[in-house]
């Protein structure tokens, strides 16, 4: 098996979620049977059991806070839409389904869960095209009852230890990038609201960072950008007072409680890395933790002050480790070859410094084939962590280049914010600054340049092989936007919402911006030949509006194939994900020749 398929196939495991009042009991994600699904882990004995096993995957799971019990949620074949289901932490006593676990609610897509320590409470956020987003609670034995109602998106942040208090996370300002937080009674009735708003128009965005883990403490811990970053705050529902951590940090910063309560754990992003602290209040002093450089994508503090991370670089596989030095879980069978190291580039763009992380083959001289990778999101960015794809095209003689375009986080708020009403455009201005960097330092061949990228990647792929049809050699784009008026009508309600801020209104309130910013406005001016996998369930970007550029491709005869699978935005399955990679490296071999 060559490398680059064994860092699919080679198992993973998620950080390991533990129930607040019995930490031995722990569920993780893994792909150890070659599909993404849930499993349980009794720390006192070791023993490890499978907990979902469906033809498209699982991860969407949470473990009760008493341990007795595991949600899932239940959609079709990835469609996102689905209800939740539930078993036993020590497994079903016979085959077949799960039990439904809030019986009386419809199918819908999740806006969140949170589960009492009683073991019969649960609030169970929905939301539909009809009714947007609405909250339940649910209790063993009872019906569902109502109490949050809202046109737009909003989502359950977190029950208080002792199960009384509820914190949600709204827009019902209309501005989906930017939450307020409201916290409610369990009869719906408020008992506290804080919406950082400047002069009518929400500006800055909060976000629900959980309960201090105590009986009868009712200090939220809540994220905000009041300096222009994330940062956290301890917010006191009960008295209103606000407490700033103003911790010296550059870079986004994000915390969550130790389990007695008398400090944090600080997760540091910044350029591309992250590190972790911790905060102890008596004293107010931050304590540096020992992790290796790269990227920390989960972290939790254990009772007995440990703390375990998910720790990876772009070089070595990821591993779920401790600051007691050991490794915490380690999945069984062949480990990941390791890749190349990052490079990170600083470019001067329209719009200020564009930060790149850059990859190529051990050795390798300019200039090369070079595959521009543009993440998602857009509210995301590419960090140094371990990325099999990128690695794959790495193994195959091409440079990687992944830019942290204006729209993508971890550089501050107004960086995350730059896009809007231009929406793509800005991101491709950027990707052009960093290509002519590309080209003028000698590491990219001109003649041999791949756009490719998944999601809001793959719409800028799109996007950009017609608006720059002349910087790009091949397009390879995974469910992608490719016609935005049409993507909008028929996506999932929280992403009509986000495109209504981003885009400044509906298709017919603002339709010479949807056209601006649509691929299938550029179509008939691509050159290169393009790619498209679609997954025929996605909620996400529907496969209608990718049918429609499909068809505007084939009507003028241009190159393209599109490869359709049964799957949603993405698929859980290692052969599916391996086929999906082998098609796009076989597609750029056909249109740049062999790299190696």
């Amino acid at each position: 098996m060559v490398a680059w398929e064994m860092r699919f196939r080679a198992a993973r495991v998620s950080l390991p979620d533990w129930a607040e009042d019995a930490p031995n009991r722990a569920l993780f994600v893994s792909n150890a049977t070659g599909t993404y699904e849930l499993y349980a882990w009794d720390r006192s004995t070791g023993e490890q059991r499978q907990v979902t096993d469906r033809p498209n995957g699982t991860t969407d799971g949470v473990l009760s806070p008493d341990g007795e019990w595991i949600w899932w949620f239940d959609d079709t074949d990835g469609d996102e839409f689905g209800v939740w289901r539930r078993q036993p932490f020590a497994g079903k006593a016979s085959e077949g389904a799960d039990e439904e676990a809030a019986p009386g609610l419809a199918a819908s897509y999740p806006a969140g869960l949170a589960l009492g320590r009683d073991g019969r409470t649960a609030v169970v956020g929905r939301s539909t095209d009809e009714d947007g987003t609405t909250l339940h609670l649910a209790r063993t034995g009872e019906e569902p009852v109502e109490i949050y109602r809202h046109r737009e998106s909003a989502g359950v942040g977190d029950l208080s230890h002792d199960g009384t208090l509820l914190a949600i996370e709204h827009t019902e300002h209309g501005d989906a990038m930017h939450s307020a937080l409201r916290v409610l009674r369990l009869d719906g009735g408020t008992v506290a609201e804080l919406d950082d708003t400047e002069g009518g128009t929400v500006e800055l965005g909060l976000e629900v960072l959980g309960f201090a883990p105590v009986e009868g403490d009712t200090r939220l811990l809540i994220g905000h950008q009041r300096r222009g970053r994330w940062e956290p705050l301890v917010w006191d529902v009960a008295t209103g007072e606000e407490t700033d951590l103003a911790l010296e940090l550059p870079g986004d910063v994000a915390a969550e409680w130790y389990p007695d309560g008398s400090a944090l754990l600080v997760s540091h992003s910044f350029e591309a890395r992250s590190e972790l602290f911790r905060y102890t209040f008596a004293d107010r002093t931050l304590t540096e933790l020992s992790t290796p450089p790269g990227t920390v994508s989960g972290a939790t503090a254990r009772p007995d002050g440990s703390v375990e991370y998910l720790w990876s670089s772009a070089a070595e596989p990821p591993a779920v480790r401790s600051t007691t030095g050991r490794v915490v879980l380690d999945p069984p069978g062949m480990k990941a070859p390791a890749s190349v190291p990052v490079e990170d580039v600083w470019v001067e763009g329209p719009g200020g410094r564009v930060h790149a992380l850059v990859q190529k083959p051990a050795g390798a001289s300019g200039p090369l084939p070079t595959v521009f990778d543009i993440h998602g999101g857009p509210t995301w960015h590419d960090s140094d962590a371990f990325a099999a794809a990128p690695a794959a095209w790495v193994d195959h003689g091409y440079a990687v280049v992944r830019v942290n375009y204006r729209g993508s986080t971890g550089y501050g708020r107004e960086w995350t914010d730059a896009l809007r009403h231009r929406v793509g455009l800005i991101e491709l201005e950027d990707i052009a600054a960093v290509r002519e960097w590309a080209v003028s330092s000698g590491l990219a061949d001109p003649s041999r340049m791949v756009l490719t990228g998944g999601s809001w990647g793959g719409y800028l792929t799109l996007l950009g092989l017609g608006v720059q049809p002349e910087l790009w050699t091949v397009g390879i784009a995974a469910v992608p936007v490719a016609d935005y008026v049409t993507a909008y009508h028929d996506e999932m309600e929280a992403l009509k919402a986000m495109d209504r801020t981003l885009l400044g209104g509906t298709p017919e309130e603002v339709p010479e911006r949807f056209e601006a910013s649509s691929p299938l406005t550029y179509v008939d001016a691509v050159k290169a030949p393009v790619y498209i996998s679609a997954g025929v369930n996605d909620p996400r970007c529907p496969i209608r509006q990718i049918e429609n550029y499909v068809d505007r491709l084939a009507a003028r005869g241009a190159v393209h194939e599109v490869y359709r699978y049964d799957a949603g935005h993405g698929s859980l399955v290692v052969d599916e994900r391996i086929k999906q990679v082998r098609l796009e490296l076989e597609f750029a071999e056909r249109h740049l020749g062999a790299t190696v």
